[in-house]
């Protein structure tokens, strides 16, 4: 039966894609094959990241409220953006090659990740939940400076750093997302390799060790994972705090089971269908350009809201 449901979510992402590349298709076919295929392969990798990205993290947290953007991938990657605009103006920003701005944001990302995920969760000897306090705590701090240079900015320039706070998947660079897809693609396969032991992990700390798991182990390669596809997405596209929490509550109603071998791929099928059928509705339906990331929020954040009252039960 799970196995079926697997199968209809991977059915309805193909029906999706194909009525995304050729719903209205005109001449010249090819130039617009490649751009609108382009943009599909970015739908699917970010959606199947953050998805699988978001039930990994919940695992780790025990928590099904949270999303990995808590712990401030948005609000550097805001931060990011203010200080390269602030530092060589809007059209100097605009001027860095597309792959050299790529691999920046990305290394910043990672590298932000790696120090709270290995300073504070290995000095705090696995306490997950000081790690996530310590990251709130940090975006925070993030978003104010964020907001403290951007104050400082021309309205010019403070409208290029606008543009980076919504994801937007028409500015995608393909040779961006060549290197994107091995990486997200690599992270997704280990993710599923470890699954066995995610689902002890998801038992909790003391539970798992008396089953002779090495709990700290799997969660730091967890959150490295994590780390790797959030940041990655995030470069990509931008930032798309509540898609996760969309994606991994709705992969958990569906396929109604605690198995990661199932619940990894059945986020990551129901992330990428959830951006791909938006986008097709908003551009092609309604020709709306930037409205799909609004919506992903706002509906993440009802359900954000609608879950935390139901004490996390989706």
């Amino acid at each position: 039966m799970v196995e079926r449901r697997l199968i209809g979510l991977g059915f309805g992402l193909l029906v999706v894609g194909s009525a995304f590349l050729f719903w209205s298709l005109r001449a010249p076919y090819g130039f617009i094959l490649e751009l609108r295929a382009t943009k599909l392969v970015a739908l699917v990798c970010v959606g199947a990241a953050v998805g699988a990205a978001t039930v990994l993290f919940q695992t780790v947290a025990m928590n099904r409220l949270l999303t990995p953007g808590i712990v401030g991938f948005d609000a550097l990657f805001i931060l990011f953006q203010t200080l390269l605009v602030a530092a060589l103006g809007g059209v100097g920003a605009a001027q860095i090659p597309g792959a050299l701005r790529f691999v920046l944001e990305t290394l910043v990302l990672m590298g932000a990740a790696a120090v709270l995920f290995g300073v504070v969760f290995r000095r705090g000897r696995g306490d997950v939940t000081r790690m996530i306090l310590t990251g709130i705590i940090l975006g925070v701090l993030l978003r104010g400076l964020a907001e403290t240079v951007q104050r400082m900015l021309d309205p010019s320039e403070f409208a290029v750093v606008q543009q980076a706070m919504f994801a937007s998947f028409g500015r995608v660079d393909p040779g961006q997302l060549g290197v994107a897809v091995l990486i997200l693609s690599g992270a997704l396969a280990i993710a599923f390799r470890l699954s066995p032991a995610l689902d002890v992990a998801g038992l909790g700390r003391g539970t798992a060790r008396g089953l002779g798991l090495d709990h700290d182990r799997i969660v730091w390669a967890t959150l490295l994972l994590v780390a790797a596809m959030v940041s990655v997405s995030t470069a990509l596209v931008g930032p798309v705090t509540f898609l996760g929490l969309l994606a991994a509550s709705l992969a958990r109603l569906v396929t109604d089971t605690h198995r990661h071998a199932v619940l990894i791929p059945a986020a990551a099928l129901t992330g990428s269908v959830i951006l791909v059928a938006g986008q097709f509705v908003f551009e092609r339906l309604l020709s709306g350009q930037s409205a799909l990331a609004v919506v992903v929020e706002f509906l993440g954040g009802l359900l954000f809201l609608f879950l935390a009252l139901n004490k996390g039960r989706p």
